[in-house]
């Protein structure tokens, strides 16, 4: 027996009036709570009803805004991202996608900062690594392109993991392609050594 999904349909839910009281209501506590959670569960419903592109990108800027103020802010407190949390789930989820952005759009510095804070910051062993992985293709010079083509498992992506928007399979294992970037690995961790040196 097979769960026949629903359609969604747009038209019906633009017009659906707990849908939109829905809307407002996570809009409201997004801002009160200053949450990007929230942001997120906010876009996405957004996007379901296909709201004008303004309203998404205002939503996109204060997820990436508090993400980031979040992170200096843990940086500056000795804080590690909880991934057992929802609200650092978010923030972390926030500045991968801007890192993988700022790749794609072939600024291999910033990319490689933010993955490198990733790794810094990530209370989680797999993740850590797989940020690490990223930093490395980024300073081994492998475009955006040829990390998703030749380094990504697609298929072994969790769609049901809470942290399924990281990407963590690989074509080979981790810690051999952290052997294999084992020069970058240490490039990568003299670089964070400068976080270090201000705690």
């Amino acid at each position: 027996m097979h769960n026949e999904i629903p359609d969604i349909h747009t038209e019906e839910l633009k017009k659906d009036p707990e849908f939109l009281a829905n809307i407002e209501r996570l809009e409201k506590e997004c801002r009160d709570q200053q949450s990007i959670a929230k942001g997120y569960q906010l876009l996405d419903a957004r996007l379901i009803i296909e709201s004008p592109e303004e309203e998404i990108n205002e939503i996109f800027t204060f997820i990436v805004n508090n993400a980031f103020d979040t992170l200096a802010q843990k940086l500056t407190e000795r804080q590690s991202f909880d991934m057992g949390d929802v609200e650092d789930i978010a923030t972390a989820r926030a500045i991968y996608e801007h890192a993988m952005q700022r790749y794609s759009e072939n600024d291999f510095k910033g990319a490689k900062e933010m993955f490198l804070v990733l790794n810094y910051t990530i209370e989680h062993a797999g993740l850590k690594d797989a940020m690490m992985v990223h930093a490395c293709a980024v300073m081994a010079g492998k475009s955006f392109e040829e990390f998703v083509e030749s380094m990504v498992d697609v298929e072994g992506i969790d769609v049901h993991d809470p942290l399924a928007f990281f990407i963590q399979s690989f074509t080979q294992p981790t810690d051999i392609l952290l052997a294999m970037f084992s020069k970058y690995v240490k490039q990568g961790e003299d670089e964070l050594k400068v976080l270090d040196e201000h705690r």
